[in-house]
C-alpha cells in the first residue's frame, strides 16, 4: 500500500476506496508484511457481541516485522536512539543488528526463568534501552507484556499484576527523574509481596544502589543474561493471540486492562504512522512518550521499527536541567519529526524564548501533538516557535481502545486548522451522535464521537471482564463503538474533540478515572466522602479539583490538603494529586443519592452563576456553601 500521499485529492481517493471497500482495502495494507501463514478471511466483526476478529488464520510474529525483516538491508542503520537523562552523558545509539541480538538474549532469558507463549510479564522499568528489548522480547516468545508506568505506585502495580495474572516482574534498581533517583526495587517489592502469582523479579542495575534481594525470587539481569545465547526463534503467533494488556483508568475505581492483538495492531500501527507523518526513509523520529502509556507501544516501538525508521526513547524529563532540554536534544540528534503532548507545551512556552533560539531547529519537517486536544494558543506557539511555520502540525486524536490515530492530519496533505485534529484517516468511519442516539450525518453539529465501522487496532477486550468492556464502549450506542469524548464537526468536516463526556479527566494526557482518585481521597483516615471533577488548567489541559468532606473540620487545611495529595501519590502515583482540594460540609445530590457533577464542574470552572435548577436537589443549600467556598 502506497502511504506516501502526493495531495489531498489522493487522500480522498484511497479514504472512499477504504471506506466503500473496507476489507479490501485492508488486505492490501497487511500484504506489505512478512506472514508466516496468509489470513483466511480478512475480517469478522459483531458490534452487538461485540466480537472483532481481523486477518482470521494469519500467523506472523511482529517481531519479524520489526526487526528481522530488516537486516538484510539495514542491519548497520540505527534503530534507536537513546537519549539519557543528563545530556553531559552519551547517547546511545543500537542498530538493527544489535537490537536483534539485545532482544534474542532476553527472549532467552525470560524462557531460561520458567516464561512460556500466553504468559504474562509486568514490566516496571524506567526510559533505558533494556525496557525497549524487554517489550519486544515478549513479543518475540509469545508472552504477553502489561508495561506499567514507573511513575506509578506500588498499590497501583499491585493492582495490575493481579489483575493480569503475572508470573515475572521485570524491573531495576532506580530511575532518574531530573535530579531526583526514585528506588524502583523498593515499590516492586512493595507490591510483589502481595502478589502470589509472581515467582521471579529480574532486575537491571541501573542506578547501582543498594537493594534488597530476595533469594530465590530475584535475579540480577546482567547475571541472568549471561548465561544465554543471541539465538532466539520468533514464537509462531495466531493474528489475534494477545500481544499485551496496557492498562487505563476507567470511571470506576478498577483499572481496564485493555487487550490489543498481534496481526491487526501491527498492520494499523505501521499504516498510521507512515501516514500521518508521511514518513520517509532514514527520518529521525522521537516522540516524547513514555513506553508506560499507549503512545510509546504504538509510536515509539511498533510502527517506527515496523517501517524500518530509527525512534528516539528519551529518558528525561522537559524541564531538566533546564527549559531548553527538548530543543537540545533536537539539535543533537537532527531530529525530522518531534511528536509532544500539549502539556509539555504550554509549560514550555512559559519559559524564555531564549531557551529554544539557542537551538538549531532547522532540521526538524514535522511537528505532532498526542494524549489531548491542543489548545489554539499553544498551538500557534508551537507552529511559530518550534517550527518557524514551515512544519505541518499532526494534532492527533486516538485512545488506548483504539491502539493508534484514528482521527488526524495528514503532514503536507491536510490543511491544517489550529486546535482541531481534522478529518479520519483511511480506514476510520466516525460518526456523530445526538444524546438521543441520532446520528447526525450533516455538517456543522455537535454531539458524542462514535465508530461504526471496526479497524484493525481496535482493543478485542477487557482483559477477564468481555461484559464490561460491552458495558463502556457499546451499550450507549448499540451497533457502533463509543469513545466517550465529545466533538464538534465543522462545516468543512473537520472534528475538533470538545473533552470527556463520562467520568474520565485527561491529567497531562493521561486518563484518571474520578472514580479511582476518590477511592484513594477516601482512604485518608479524616475524610468522609469525596467527589472529584476535572477543571481547565493552564498547563495540564485539565486539572483535578477535589470536594472533600471530613468527619470533623479541619484544624489546619493546609496540612490536611498536603496529606490528601500524599495519600493519594501513594496510592496511584504523583500523576493523580488533586491540584485543588475544597473542604464542604456537603455534596450536591439528588434525592437518590447521585452527586450532580454538572454542578460540581462549574464550580470548578468558576462559573458559579450558571449552575441550571437545582431544586430538585436533596439541599440545595450545600450549593451555596460549596459556591462561596471556591477555590
Amino acid at each position: 500500500m502506497n502511504t506516501t500521499l502526493s495531495s489531498f485529492e489522493a487522500y480522498a481517493q484511497q479514504y472512499k476506496n477504504s471506506v466503500d471497500n473496507p476489507e479490501e482495502f485492508w488486505n492490501t495494507v497487511a500484504s506489505d508484511f512478512v506472514w508466516r501463514k496468509k489470513w483466511d478471511k480478512v475480517l469478522e466483526w459483531d458490534f452487538n457481541k461485540p466480537e472483532v476478529k481481523w486477518f482470521v488464520g494469519g500467523k506472523l510474529n511482529i517481531t519479524e516485522n520489526c526487526i528481522d525483516r530488516h537486516l538484510a538491508q539495514r542491519a548497520d542503520q540505527t534503530a534507536i536512539i537513546w537519549e539519557p537523562n543528563d545530556p553531559k552523558d552519551e547517547a546511545k545509539h543500537i542498530t538493527y543488528r544489535v537490537l536483534h541480538e539485545q532482544v534474542c538474549k532476553v527472549g532467552n532469558m525470560l524462557k531460561a526463568n520458567g516464561v512460556k507463549k500466553g504468559d504474562r510479564v509486568c514490566i516496571y522499568m524506567p526510559m533505558i534501552p533494556e525496557l525497549a528489548y524487554a517489550v519486544l522480547a515478549c513479543a518475540r516468545i509469545g508472552a504477553v507484556h502489561s508495561v506499567v508506568f514507573a511513575g506509578f505506585s506500588s498499590g497501583s502495580l499491585v493492582d495490575r499484576i493481579q489483575d493480569a495474572g503475572c508470573s515475572v516482574v521485570l524491573t531495576s534498581d532506580g530511575s532518574y527523574r531530573g535530579d531526583k533517583k526514585i528506588d524502583l526495587k523498593h515499590i516492586v517489592d512493595e507490591a510483589v509481596e502481595k502478589c502470589p502469582t509472581i515467582k521471579k523479579t529480574i532486575v537491571f542495575e541501573k542506578l547501582k544502589i543498594s537493594v534488597n534481594m530476595k533469594p530465590g525470587r530475584d535475579l540480577w539481569w546482567h547475571d541472568e543474561i549471561a548465561k544465554v545465547s543471541a539465538d532466539c526463534p520468533v514464537e509462531e503467533m495466531d493474528a489475534e493471540d494477545m500481544l499485551f494488556i496496557l492498562y487505563t483508568s476507567g470511571s470506576t475505581g478498577k483499572p481496564k486492562g485493555m487487550v490489543h492483538t498481534c496481526g491487526g495492531y501491527m498492520v494499523y500501527i505501521n499504516y498510521t504512522f507512515k501516514t500521518a507523518f508521511q514518513y520517509k526513509d532514514g527520518q529521525v523520529y522521537w516522540c516524547t512518550a513514555d513506553l508506560g502509556w499507549i503512545t510509546g507501544h504504538s509510536y515509539i516501538l511498533y510502527g517506527p521499527l515496523s517501517a524500518g525508521g530509527t525512534t528516539v526513547i528519551f529518558e528525561g524529563i522537559p524541564s531538566w536541567p533546564d527549559m531548553g532540554r527538548f530543543w537540545q536534544a533536537i539539535e543533537r540528534h537532527k531530529v525530522n519529526i518531534f511528536y509532544t503532548a500539549p502539556t509539555a507545551i504550554r509549560s514550555l512556552e512559559k519559559a524564555p524564548l531564549s531557551f529554544v533560539e539557542k537551538y538549531d531547529l532547522s532540521s526538524l519537517k514535522v511537528l505532532g501533538t498526542v494524549g489531548e486536544p491542543i489548545n489554539e494558543e499553544a498551538w500557534h506557539w508551537y507552529n511559530k516557535n518550534i517550527g518557524k511555520e514551515n512544519c505541518p502540525i499532526i494534532d492527533t486524536w486516538w485512545q488506548t481502545e483504539t491502539g493508534g490515530f484514528m482521527i488526524s492530519p495528514i503532514a503536507n496533505v491536510t490543511k491544517l486548522k489550529p486546535a482541531h485534529a481534522t478529518l479520519p484517516l483511511p480506514g476510520v468511519q466516525p460518526a456523530v451522535m445526538d444524546e438521543n442516539g441520532k446520528e447526525l450525518s450533516e455538517n456543522g453539529v455537535e454531539g458524542r464521537l462514535t465508530v461504526k465501522f471496526p479497524w484493525p487496532s481496535m482493543a478485542r477486550t477487557i482483559y477477564g471482564d468481555h461484559q464490561r468492556f460491552r458495558d463502556t464502549y457499546f451499550s450507549t450506542f448499540p451497533g457502533k463503538y463509543f469513545t466517550g469524548d465529545g466533538c464538534k464537526r465543522d462545516e468543512e468536516g473537520y472534528y475538533r474533540i470538545t473533552g470527556r463526556v463520562d467520568d474520565i479527566i485527561i491529567v497531562s494526557g493521561h486518563n484518571m478515572g474520578t472514580a479511582e482518585v476518590e477511592s484513594a481521597i477516601d482512604e485518608h483516615h479524616d475524610v468522609c466522602e469525596t467527589a472529584v471533577v476535572g477543571y481547565p488548567h493552564d498547563i495540564k489541559g485539565q486539572g483535578i479539583y477535589a470536594f472533600v468532606i471530613t468527619y470533623n473540620k479541619p484544624e489546619n487545611e493546609e496540612k490536611l490538603r498536603a496529606e490528601i495529595r500524599d495519600t493519594v501519590s501513594k496510592i496511584i502515583g504523583p500523576i493523580a494529586k488533586p491540584d485543588k482540594i475544597q473542604f464542604v460540609s456537603g455534596l450536591p445530590k439528588t434525592r437518590s443519592g447521585k452527586i450532580m457533577r454538572r454542578i460540581l464542574r462549574k464550580v470548578a470552572e468558576g462559573d458559579t452563576t450558571n449552575l441550571g435548577d437545582i431544586t430538585t436537589l436533596l439541599d440545595p443549600a450545600v450549593v451555596e456553601e460549596i459556591k462561596a467556598g471556591a477555590l
